[in-house]
């Protein structure tokens, strides 16, 4: 589960706890005022060296983390177990190396002892965990400080690192892992410890995935010391760079109250209507995905605010949380501030971040209508009451006078089209919201605290995501050391028979099973890793244009690594919707699986053909004329739209009357065929879909 929230008490550890969260925050917010400050001559490392500060902006998710999970419950779990087991692998080889000339003194060994005791021992011996995590929130500044102090001379050492290089890198691990653990729970702390292990031991393993094995030197080396394919690389970067930047807005936002007023707006919009609480949700959850790249933080808001709607509207509890949870997690692939992948892969692939937002606009609309079209089919089904909220105002007088909480939004899309950083554009939104809140008496807080409360909260939900991205960096550099991508490739073009619509479903299940046990930033980097030069390999094949292949591959494994956050039984949005409306997680994750089925479906059409590669717009604009590709844009959207329409219809068994089970199978096949890219298909469907929308044409169930 994602990081839990606990008040902070106002005890002085808690104080101090505020304080270091809050100057994580400042220190991120100082970075983008830097090169503008006399400072910027005086050559200071944190502030000036790439590398020192995402070591600086690591060490602060450790302070806060492990000061934060002091006041996280104790637990212990099979996965605690199976979590620790593991950690015995990395530490035997660092006590006992067993390479020549790799010599660890006493005190190198006893300290990476001493983190991994830390680290590990409270995951199987709970009452240490408080004075554990005290512990280690101390043992952060180690690493840091003395990369700091021998800097220049570690980039030299990745390959042959001093014994204290190892000591400082294995500690550090320990310490990521450790905080992950606490705060996500024991997959993806496990996922990356097999990684660790797999080169250890490489040469043991069997077939194909026989290789070389590497010293516990190489590895923690590399780790520590290397620029961009350690610990502190382009994956650790994406979230000193972007996102930190995006969760301070959020949190803003939260602690200014401009959320309920984002929730009113939906409400303002969609008026009194028995489908309105799902309405309200699907539009709620765009906004604040405009605002948040959160999915379960989005959904435990918007649920909060909706759940009085969907009681008095008569909806089953199980299917109000399931949509609240697929809502919430189209904050994801919401332009203009999409989830931690979409940084990721801009980073990746070396482009710039807007064009993922670009890309990502079709598809968060498709599936804006899934979760939309649903809720309408199921309100109609049951006959459920028309319900509003009071709003204060009248509804249009209401959106005239609010509608300047989007400035901001536009701003943001506004500086990255002119080419400004990512993070001086979400900074600067930040202070927009600030101005636009103290500037309206109907928004303006009393006094100056919910500043400070804003880049706590803000800093302190970046916690999980951003130890999460650094520990995925590991992952990557595990596997790049490794050599199993070009194995897993070669596999993946092996089974799928160089087909490449077996490919891209074996690497959708693949990826899905994943998003079962890690979050999505994870799933994305390993299946980016082990699957995409097969498939981009394949796709190529089929006759799409390489820069095509390439944008249309990472966005279909960004698409499937988002449905992480709502598939059973990990489905933190799941978790966070049944915290709110009282329901079985597991089986709120499985309610949410089945609301808008047709999501799972949405992301497989992207890569069947050049055609399909339309819906991110991109591809299409990048390789055709401009009246070609606008054409294939417009076909790919509508014919989607309508076969989600339908695909809704026939999983809620309801058009304008109850459906029989073959006439909802039926209906669902038409669907499907709108959304493969073959025109033909998708007028023969679409015809043979449409009799069940017109009235009279298929007749109405006859009454008792």
């Amino acid at each position: 589960m994602e990081l839990e929230h606990p008040t902070t008490p106002q005890t002085p550890l808690g104080r101090l706890t505020s304080w270091i969260l809050v100057l994580g925050a400042l220190y991120s917010l100082y970075l983008v005022l830097h090169p503008f400050t006399p400072l910027a001559k005086a050559e200071i490392p944190i502030l000036d060296i790439v590398q020192l500060q995402r070591s600086t902006h690591v060490l602060f998710l450790l302070l806060g983390g492990y000061l934060v999970s002091f006041y996280l419950p104790r637990k212990r779990t099979l996965g605690a177990w199976v979590y620790f087991l593991f950690t015995l692998v990395p530490l035997y080889q660092f006590l006992f190396p067993g390479i020549p000339n790799v010599n660890l003194p006493l005190a190198t060994q006893a300290t990476g002892l001493l983190y991994w005791a830390v680290a590990a021992l409270p995951a199987v011996l709970p009452p240490l965990k408080r004075p554990a995590d005290l512990l280690a929130a101390l043992l952060a500044l180690f690493p840091t400080l003395y990369q700091l102090r021998h800097f220049e001379e570690l980039v030299y050492r990745a390959v042959l690192p001093a014994p204290w290089d190892m000591a400082m890198s294995f500690g550090l691990i320990m310490l990521v892992l450790g905080l992950v653990y606490r705060l996500l729970g024991p997959v993806m702390p496990v996922l990356v410890l097999f990684f660790f292990s797999y080169n250890l031991y490489a040469d043991v393993f069997p077939g194909p995935f026989k290789g070389t094995k590497q010293g516990i030197d190489l590895l923690l080396g590399k780790t520590f010391n290397e620029t961009e394919a350690g610990i502190y690389g382009l994956i650790t970067g994406v979230s000193a760079k972007y996102l930190v930047y995006f969760t301070l807005l959020s949190g803003m936002i939260g602690a200014l109250g401009l959320g309920r007023v984002v929730a009113n707006y939906a409400l303002a919009l969609v008026g009194k209507h028995p489908a309105t609480p799902g309405r309200v949700t699907g539009l709620a959850g765009i906004f604040m995905g405009m605002f948040s790249g959160s999915g379960a933080a989005d959904t435990q808001f918007v649920s909060a605010l909706t759940k009085p709607l969907y009681e008095r509207a008569g909806y089953d509890r199980f299917v109000a949380a399931g949509i609240a949870a697929t809502a919430g997690t189209i904050a994801l692939i919401t332009p203009p501030v999409l989830g931690s992948i979409a940084f990721i892969m801009a980073e990746i692939l070396q482009i710039p971040y807007l064009k993922v937002a670009v890309m990502a606009i079709l598809p968060a609309l498709l599936y804006l209508t899934a979760i939309l079209s649903f809720n309408e089919f199921y309100a109609r089904k049951l006959q459920l009451a028309a319900v509003d909220a009071p709003l204060g105002m009248d509804r249009k007088a209401y959106l005239l006078r609010y509608s300047t909480i989007f400035l901001p939004i536009l701003l943001i899309v506004g500086l990255l089209y002119l080419g400004y950083e990512v993070r001086t554009a979400a900074s600067l939104a930040l202070l927009a919201f600030v101005l636009l809140v103290y500037l309206d008496p109907t928004l303006r807080p009393k006094g100056f605290a919910p500043i400070l409360k804003g880049l706590e909260e803000g800093f302190r939900s970046l916690l999980p995501i951003g130890t999460a991205v650094t520990a995925a960096n590991l992952i990557f550099a595990m596997l790049v050391i490794s050599g199993l991508t070009s194995k897993f490739s070669q596999l993946l073009q092996q089974v799928s028979g160089e087909s490449l619509l077996l490919a891209t479903l074996l690497t959708a299940l693949f990826s899905l099973i994943l998003g079962m046990g890690v979050p999505p930033t994870a799933t994305y980097v390993i299946t980016s890793a082990l699957t995409a030069p097969a498939i981009i390999a394949l796709a190529k094949q089929n006759g799409i244009p390489d820069s095509a292949a390439i944008l249309a591959t990472h966005m279909f494994l960004f698409y499937y690594a988002t449905l992480a956050d709502v598939t059973p039984p990990v489905a933190l949005s799941a978790y966070a919707a049944a915290s709110i409306f009282g329901t079985d997680p597991l089986k709120t994750g499985i309610q949410a699986a089945r609301v808008a089925l047709a999501k799972y479906l949405i992301g497989f059409f992207f890569l069947l053909s050049y055609a399909g590669t339309a819906l991110l717009i991109v591809p299409v604009l990048e390789n055709s004329p401009p009246q070609e590709a606008l054409s294939l844009i417009l076909w790919r959207f509508l014919a989607s739209v309508v076969g989600i329409v339908y695909l809704s219809a026939s999983g809620t068994g309801f058009v304008q009357r109850p459906l029989r089970r073959w006439e909802a199978w039926a209906l669902g096949a038409m669907g499907l065929g709108l959304l493969v890219p073959n025109l033909p298909l998708n007028l023969l469907a679409f015809l043979l879909g449409l009799p069940f929308f017109l009235p009279g044409l298929t007749g109405r169930q006859k009454k008792a």
